[in-house]
């Protein structure tokens, strides 16, 4: 009887364990990439954090994307359950490049990190952009040997964390919630990604056309 009653026992503490198990993640403006030592004219290694601040990780879903600054693709892969991404390219270290990533895990909910903050749970889930410019950084070491490396224009150590898309695409009435949107265009028309402190066109399926400017500092 003893023996049963500590198995008892022992099955709904792991029960309990279960239950009391829970999905960690951070929101996006905690989260930013950088570029790996190894990365060199001819190619690049880059990293994101969100691989490891984003659980379950099986389901954390990056789509890159890498053009020129007329907006051809030099790169273009969607990733799943990796921090890195890395390809050869042939682009001019001369030039800069444009860098988008799309983070998105719809198992990763937030509550609990804003009710660890003191903040109402609102059941989002992680949806986040990173946007960045990549260029070839050049130095000079005091031996005189010039050095070159690939680097962020907003440099490294957080500096460019992503943006809220449950926040920034969110809607306050709630009969307009249904909508979906359907693309994003500058004012000149031409579909682009979101970008911060940019005045652009948000086009739904019901027809409906909001100008947004979401000011990021």
């Amino acid at each position: 009887m003893k023996k049963i009653l500590l198995i008892l026992t022992i099955a709904l503490g792991l029960s309990q364990s279960v239950k009391a198990q829970v999905i960690t993640c951070v929101p996006c403006d905690l989260i930013d990439m950088s570029v790996n030592i190894g990365s060199d004219t001819t190619s690049l290694n880059i990293y994101h954090a969100g691989q490891y601040l984003t659980h379950p990780q099986e389901f954390n879903v990056f789509a890159w994307e890498f053009t020129d600054q007329q907006g051809n693709i030099i790169f273009k892969d969607t990733i799943v359950d990796d921090a890195i991404v890395s390809f050869s390219h042939n682009f001019s270290i001369t030039d800069t490049m444009n860098v988008t990533v799309y983070l998105r895990n719809d198992s990763a909910n937030l509550d609990n990190w804003y009710i660890s903050e003191g903040l109402p749970a609102n059941g989002n889930s992680i949806n986040c952009l990173f946007e960045d410019k990549i260029y070839w950084m050049t130095g000079t070491y005091p031996s005189g040997t010039t050095w070159g490396r690939w680097e962020f224009i907003s440099g490294d150590d957080f500096s460019n964390p992503g943006v809220d898309l449950n926040v920034v695409l969110a809607v306050d009435d709630f009969s307009l919630q249904k909508k979906q949107l359907i693309k994003i265009v500058d004012v000149l028309g031409r579909e682009t990604p979101f970008k911060p402190n940019t005045p652009l066109l948000y086009i739904y399926n019901d027809g409906t056309v909001e100008r947004k400017m979401i000011i990021k500092e």
